[in-house]
């Protein structure tokens, strides 16, 4: 896995860790979960900014979503703020199974060229953390 998706993965992560601490904060009143959804928040978008230089921004965010939601509705089953349903479980896994195709569908030709060109080329961050250049596009 490369370090674009394994980011991605993180800030995933990221974002079901927010959600949930939103759930928590009761409208932002309690002071540590809103804390918590903050830093959740912060830490999701910079993960998924940095994520789509090298990830085409549609399957980032369907997998950021997809990934953060199956996480979100998982804890919430499993710590009884959601009722279980079999019918969840079956649609949760589909979410699963997508993002795990997405991964695995190859990408386009222009994709795969765009990712083969040097960052300054393409007007992204490469992977070393040199700054971004938008030459006009």
């Amino acid at each position: 896995m490369t370090r674009a998706w394994t980011i991605l993965l993180a800030s995933a992560v990221c974002e079901a860790v927010w959600a949930t601490a939103l759930g928590e904060s009761d409208g932002l009143r309690h002071p540590v979960p809103s804390v918590v959804f903050a830093i959740g928040l912060l830490l999701s978008m910079l993960g998924l900014g940095r994520a789509m230089k090298h990830i085409p921004i549609g399957t980032a965010y369907a997998v950021w979503v997809g990934v953060g939601a199956a996480l979100t509705v998982t804890w919430s089953i499993a710590t009884g703020a959601e009722a279980f349903a079999p019918g969840k479980v079956v649609f949760i896994a589909g979410i699963v199974v997508a993002v795990i195709g997405l991964k695995l569908v190859p990408a386009t030709s222009r994709t795969a060229a765009r990712a083969s060109q040097p960052s300054e080329e393409r007007g992204t961050e490469d992977e070393s953390g040199g700054d971004r250049h938008d030459e006009g596009r």
